[in-house]
């Protein structure tokens, strides 16, 4: 059996956040006769898992790369304990800067052949080609997030049938969690699809849930009540409009408030996009900019209507998904941290119970 079929029966999806079937990825690879990239990066806020493979199974990660390319590079950020790891092993090492959407496919891609770690157009899969914004031709290059290539080598060991052992029958598999914010015990989890979220945020201690973020930047928020109650799956998600994508959670507890939380997160992603297209040079500032007025209760409230407008141009206009995250995580907190947000249009904030002009 090829590996292709094998991980087509096991059902296995990328585990960098697309969930796109690694076989489908996998095939139009060897297709095109393409190397491999394992990108440790992290890269996602809250992520912590790539660092955990490469530190206890790293043996494994590289058995998973040899099965899938016969040339392979690892990724990771410059000068984090990562990149040490994998240079102490003997490996080729493709050190990237730590920025935001330095570690998107096509970026790696566009580093490893000289260029700037930043994300490039393209009108196929990476894995079969491309070309950089200079028209030089891209080898095809097959990117992989390194808790995926493990699971390509523990398909391999125990079967099919062992990978779907876990999960449900739509979303198999096991799954790591990275778990963070106002919590006892943070860390990475080994989970699957069909648990509870209440046993996520019980195994690690999860204190005073006002929110819970999940997949950091690129996902989306859930009220406390709802994380409760709300099932660990991209199906027991759906209701809630967010994604189980890169495996982060972020407990955000009642003495923080969410949107001044929102805010921070957006003037990082303005200060963290590639400056090459007009969504992330333009839109993503004009977002962080009235999130902080917001923030501070200086927003008249018929600004909410252009804020809203802005994020919904946003999505599918750069050159990555970088815009899209930030309009998806920025909608859905507005979204669900109503009553927050209608405080601070009255210039009040309902978390200190303080006036937010008097406040500064």
């Amino acid at each position: 059996m090829s590996l292709v079929t094998l991980l087509e029966q096991a059902g296995l999806t990328g585990r960098g956040g697309a969930r796109f079937p690694t076989s489908i990825k996998l095939q139009s690879a060897l297709d095109a006769g393409a190397d491999l990239i394992v990108n440790a990066c992290d890269g996602e806020i809250g992520v912590h898992k790539d660092a955990l493979v490469v530190a206890e199974h790293l043996d494994a990660l590289q058995h998973g790369a040899g099965l899938l390319a016969r040339r392979t590079r690892w990724a990771a950020h410059r000068g984090s304990e990562t990149e040490r790891r994998l240079h102490d092993a003997g490996l080729r090492v493709l050190s990237v800067p730590s920025r935001y959407v330095a570690s998107e496919e096509s970026a790696l891609v566009n580093l490893l052949h000289g260029g700037r770690a930043r994300p490039i157009t393209r009108l196929a899969p990476i894995s079969t080609g491309g070309r950089d914004a200079q028209g030089r031709r891209l080898r095809p290059t097959l990117v992989l997030n390194a808790e995926t290539v493990w699971r390509v080598s523990q398909i391999e060991r125990h079967g099919a049938a062992w990978f779907r052992g876990f999960g449900t029958a739509e979303e198999p598999g096991p799954r790591l969690v990275t778990m963070g914010g106002n919590v006892e015990r943070p860390g990475v989890y080994d989970a699957e699809a069909g648990i509870p979220l209440r046993d996520l945020l019980d195994a690690a201690g999860a204190l005073d849930v006002q929110g819970v973020g999940i997949s950091g930047m690129s996902g989306g928020w859930l009220r406390g009540h709802d994380a409760w109650t709300a099932t660990w799956s991209d199906a027991g998600l759906a209701p809630y409009g967010v994604p189980t994508g890169t495996g982060a959670v972020h407990v955000l507890d009642r003495r923080s408030c969410p949107i001044d939380h929102l805010s921070r997160i957006a003037t990082f992603a303005a200060g963290e996009s590639a400056g090459q297209c007009g969504p992330c040079m333009f839109g993503v500032p004009a977002v962080a900019e009235q999130l902080e007025r917001l923030a501070d209760g200086a927003l008249p409230p018929e600004e909410m209507l252009d804020l809203h407008h802005r994020l919904g141009m946003l999505p599918g206009r750069g050159a990555c998904r970088f815009p899209d995250g930030v309009s998806r995580f920025v909608a859905s907190g507005l979204r669900t941290f109503t009553a927050e947000v209608e405080a601070h249009l009255a210039g009040r904030c309902a978390l200190t119970k303080e006036w937010a002009g008097a406040a500064r």
